[in-house]
């Protein structure tokens, strides 16, 4: 028997919907056919976006899109992507498989998918091979309501009115695609082209800047010391490949208990390297007023076979599910520095939510488990406190169990955790101290084989199901977890 314990904090921390971002690419198909049809397609779309793809996007409450990459987007040149469709100009996707983009989605079809879905859009712009005139005429192109060149041209295109653009990334992964820069060098780039971002006709951008890849903690410290009083958050990619080659990364089905186990460790480094960067944020920024932006997070591996190999595209099984709740676990214990987090990516690119093949369209565990976890969105951060039990594989170990709980504003108790464990399950007590409520109700995610996924041709084999296993007895919750499952409980 596991026990846990369940209080406030004093520090109220708020769990930011944010944490529950995602990310598209102009990658293989993440953006045309997974998002984008085209107004003349025969699968049913408002203004080109597919619509069974933005009522699921609906559904899961998705906070903040990130959009147009990705090491496309330090190879994106905006102006390309507006106006009359039939005269953009085409471009080779050189980082993505060589194949033709045709620019038909480009700046007002993503705001519009933004409206569309209810998201605040993160836009991530071009250092790499833009320049900053560029940049400083996107931005006033999107949001400036007065008379000028770039807003007379929005208006021309057939949007009166400005959008309101929070979010304005400053490259991409500079340290690699986005230019192959040292930390200096970048600091200083960011310092020249975040002056030119600039605010207009009362619209504020949360400036981000490229933060590190992994455990690049060099790059941290420069940017902080030299940048940080320039930006209001600083971005972190960590992908979780079972393998640790990037030359082979394993297989996304058909695989074994140890690349499970590989694969949930990797994942649990996530915690590590938050704590570390964030060790080195705080000497520079003690407030917390920069925030910390996981921006690009999510299993990699091997493409599916016959496939592109620079499509990027992967099954999703209940291995995935687990990931997915774990880093959305990690995430809220550290949500006074970590505000944002995107997963990588929203449809058919690596850990997609959704998969699409044609006119057909299938939700991945991935996807139910960030249905069932946005309840945590906006909420007040519980302490939850246990002895965790470890789940030892050969001479490796790892704790078993994942775990974390919020109030929302009515005073609901929510409760995640995740059972990482192939093969033993858990009981669970939760002391309720004084936060005892007199119902419990509460979702499961499980499947029948460590690789359970849904396919196009059975695309409900995993799907949750309704939990009756918790029980409430004199302010404890009683609860048992079956191996390799995510249960979501709520106490009102």
């Amino acid at each position: 028997m596991v026990h846990l314990s369940l209080r406030q904090e004093e520090s109220q921390r708020t769990i930011s919907r944010n944490l529950y971002g995602h990310f598209s690419e102009h990658l293989g198909r993440c953006i045309y056919e997974g998002l984008w049809v085209g107004e003349d397609s025969p699968i049913p779309n408002t203004d080109g976006i597919r619509n069974d793809v933005l009522e699921a996007l609906r559904k899961v409450s998705v906070p903040v899109l990130r959009w147009p990459g990705g090491c496309f987007a330090d190879e994106y040149h905006w102006k390309d992507g507006i106006g009359p469709k039939e005269g953009r100009p085409r471009m080779i996707n050189n980082n993505w498989g060589g194949v033709e983009e045709n620019n038909h989605f480009g700046t007002h079809e993503f705001l519009r998918l933004c409206e569309l879905i209810g998201a605040e859009p993160y836009i991530s712009g071009n250092v790499g091979s833009g320049t900053v005139h560029e940049m400083q005429q996107w931005v006033e192109y999107m949001t400036f309501d007065g008379t000028s060149p770039m807003a007379d041209w929005r208006k021309a295109n057939g949007r009166e009115e400005p959008w309101k653009l929070k979010y304005f990334g400053i490259g991409n992964e500079n340290w690699g695609c986005g230019g192959n820069m040292r930390p200096a060098y970048y600091a200083d780039l960011y310092r020249h082209y975040a002056t030119y971002v600039r605010n207009y006709s009362g619209n504020e951008v949360y400036k981000i800047a490229c933060g590190a890849s992994e455990h690049d903690y060099h790059w941290t410290e420069v940017l902080m010391r030299e940048a940080g009083r320039f930006m209001q958050g600083l971005s972190l990619h960590y992908y979780t490949i079972p393998t640790g080659n990037w030359h082979d990364k394993g297989r996304a089905t058909g695989f074994d208990a140890s690349e499970w186990f590989s694969t949930l460790k990797k994942t649990l480094f996530m915690e590590e390297l938050i704590v570390k960067h964030s060790a080195i944020m705080d000497q520079y920024d003690p407030d917390k007023k920069v925030g910390l932006l996981v921006d690009e997070w999510g299993t990699w591996y091997n493409v599916e076979p016959g496939t592109n190999p620079g499509f990027l595209y992967q099954q999703n099984t209940m291995r995935d599910a687990l990931v997915a709740g774990i880093n959305l676990n990690i995430f809220h214990q550290h949500c006074d520095r970590v505000t944002m987090a995107n997963i990588a990516q929203i449809v058919n690119v690596l850990q997609a939510l959704i998969l699409t093949e044609g006119e057909q369209m299938l939700l991945t565990p991935t996807y139910h488990v960030f249905d069932m976890y946005k309840v945590h969105q906006d909420n007040t951060l519980l302490a939850l406190e246990f002895d965790n039990p470890t789940y030892t594989f050969g001479e490796e170990e790892i704790p078993q169990l994942s775990a974390s709980a919020s109030m929302d504003s009515q005073g609901n108790i929510h409760i995640s955790v995740c059972n990482l464990s192939h093969d033993t399950s858990a009981e669970l007590q939760c002391n309720l101290g004084d936060l005892v409520r007199t119902q419990v109700t509460g979702r499961m995610l499980c499947g029948d084989a460590l690789d359970a996924h849904n396919t196009f041709a059975e695309p409900h084999q995993v799907q949750p199901v309704r939990y009756e296993g918790a029980r409430l007895e004199q302010g404890l919750l009683s609860f048992a977890l079956p191996a390799a499952s995510v249960v979501v409980i709520t106490l009102t």
